[in-house]
């Protein structure tokens, strides 16, 4: 039975070293023996072998310590004057006699797993990205829509996605194996869909918050007034005080967006004082006679 130095197989100078290192002396080895490298080459195949079944011994911690006292009888006290042979395989001998001997035979799923390193490895598809609009109601209350898309081999495809509720703006919809076809039997890569969270003339979304118009009258404005207001869910009364300015903000607590905890933001009305464009006689006559009467000039600090 001829001594095989998995260390000098690897191209190590020594058994002094450690996993890490064994592992990077293994890749630089299976990477330039490979057989997809070297195809009809039958030594770089039969070397190819020899470097799998080395690292398979020196990577585990209890076959290493065994083989080293091996090692250093053959190699360690005769280091200068010995030589790497290599053992004569039969055909159908994934590992060396010497391997054998020594560590066992092989598990049938270890013979596989060598003899399926000349494969290819299985590569998985590209992940692709869209994006989709959706209407500020239906992201809050959740939906379902179909989209078409345009396919890597030009085909048009429907998909449909479901919008659950409370979804965030610029969140994204993960649709599995929707993705570039894999190769080498590789899984589909997937597709991830973000979502744009439209606003409309009502209510516009900023964090959790929902933003609205509250529309007064100058004269609601100036003498304040109960009101009804719309909410993304509800409506609501709510209580304008006397002298709320244009452009002032009322907060009224947990009628905002859902925050994924159960809880909501707040619903935000901002104040817009609108006077009318016409005015009866009646309203013009009441005008004139609150400037007559009035000293209050806005431009004045």
């Amino acid at each position: 039975m001829i001594f095989k130095d998995y260390y000098k197989i690897l191209e190590l100078k020594t058994n002094k070293v450690n996993s890490d290192e064994i592992k990077i002396a293994f890749r630089e080895q299976a990477k330039k023996y490979h057989p997809d490298v070297n195809s009809g080459n039958l030594g770089a195949e039969e070397r190819f072998k020899d470097i799998n079944e080395a690292y398979r011994v020196l990577s585990n911690t209890n076959s290493k310590r065994k083989y080293d006292r091996i090692w250093n009888n053959h190699v360690g006290k005769k280091q200068s004057r010995q030589a790497y042979e290599e053992s004569k395989r039969n055909k159908d001998s994934v590992f060396s006699d010497f391997f054998n001997m020594f560590f066992g035979t092989p598990l049938e799923t270890d013979k596989a797993e060598t003899k399926n390193s000349k494969k290819k490895v299985p590569v998985k598809g590209e992940n692709v990205e869209t994006e989709i609009n959706v209407e500020i109601e239906d992201a809050y209350f959740g939906t379902e829509k179909k989209i078409s898309l345009r396919t890597v081999n030009g085909k048009m495809k429907t998909f449909s996605v479901k919008i659950p509720e409370g979804i965030r703006d610029g969140e994204k919809i993960r649709l599995l194996g929707q993705g570039k076809q894999g190769q080498n039997g590789g899984k589909n890569g997937d597709m991830f869909i973000k979502i744009n969270i439209n606003h409309n003339e009502k209510f516009k979304l900023q964090g959790y918050d929902i933003v609205t118009d509250l529309y007064l009258t100058p004269w609601e404005a100036a003498l304040g007034k109960r009101v009804n207001i719309d909410s993304i869910d509800d409506t609501i009364s709510l209580y304008v005080p006397p002298g709320i300015q244009s452009g002032e903000k009322v907060k009224i607590p947990q009628k905002g967006y859902k925050d994924g905890r159960g809880s909501r933001g707040d619903l935000i009305a901002e104040v817009k004082t609108v006077v009318p464009k016409k005015l009866t006689e009646d309203e013009k006559e009441l005008f004139e006679k609150l400037k007559a009467i009035s000293d209050f000039n806005p431009r004045r600090r």
